[in-house]
């Protein structure tokens, strides 16, 4: 892997998607991998197909993590999991939503992150991921409160690295453009996610984002790369601008 030899990783959303795709990666490199999410029954299912230790936790409230992080020296964070209820104008959206999105979009990476890095600069060995997304880099239209715990986090992570300078822990942000995964599902139901956003185009999937982690991770202690837009080739930020191709 590299020279500063992470062993333990933690891996929020793995139930499915990028999550998963991540701690398959990783486990193949030779971590160990604890994949948090809410559906027990999947996590098992990954635990049972690659060796990852399940953890069921609701984001929501992330007091049961204390312990964990307590006892085990995690060297690698990936705030993965992330939430889009719906996809709508923000004055539709609900106040439930917002709450929510920004619970888990935004409050929850930034505890665990704290409480990471607590031993993380300790051990002056780490490395903490966040999945961001396009949508907090570029306007996309009805996903305003989305797009802002998005935008957020981005910012959260330029400032970070100044904090962290001199502990030798590493920050890493991947803003990607359409990924064929749960998210647009939950917003726009299975059918609709296919027929709208993925049957006629191109996207990138789960596997590319877990090989993006592994790639930065595998680089010397001394180089950080502070984040990654990744698109697929037929979509361009300006406008939002996807195509089909033939």
């Amino acid at each position: 892997m590299s020279s500063h030899s992470y062993q333990t990783a933690l891996i929020t959303g793995a139930s499915s998607g990028i999550g998963r795709a991540i701690a398959e990666r990783l486990v193949k490199v030779g971590m160990k991998v604890y994949a948090l999410g809410r559906d027990a029954k999947a996590l098992d299912a990954l635990a049972s197909a690659c060796g990852v230790t399940p953890l069921a936790v609701d984001l929501h409230d992330i007091a049961p993590l204390r312990e964990l992080f307590g006892r085990e020296a995690i060297d690698v964070v990936v705030n993965n999991a992330g939430l889009l209820p719906a996809i709508a104008k923000f004055g539709e959206t609900t106040p439930a939503d917002i709450d929510n999105m920004i619970d888990i979009n935004l409050r929850a990476p930034l505890h665990i992150a704290q409480l990471a890095l607590d031993g993380m600069v300790r051990r002056k060995r780490g490395h903490l991921f966040f999945i961001g997304s396009s949508a907090g880099r570029f306007p996309h239209p009805n996903t305003a409160v989305y797009g802002a715990t998005k935008a957020a986090v981005s910012m959260f992570c330029d400032s970070l690295r100044c904090d962290l300078l001199g502990t030798k822990v590493r920050v890493t942000e991947i803003a990607p453009g359409r990924v064929q995964t749960n998210l647009y599902r939950t917003a726009l139901g299975e059918q609709g996610a296919n027929e709208k956003l993925y049957e006629a185009y191109r996207s990138i999937q789960p596997e590319n984002i877990a090989e993006l982690i592994a790639t930065a991770l595998a680089l010397p202690e001394a180089v950080d790369v502070s984040r990654m837009e990744v698109f697929p080739t037929d979509q361009a930020a300006g406008g939002s601008q996807i195509v089909t191709v033939d």
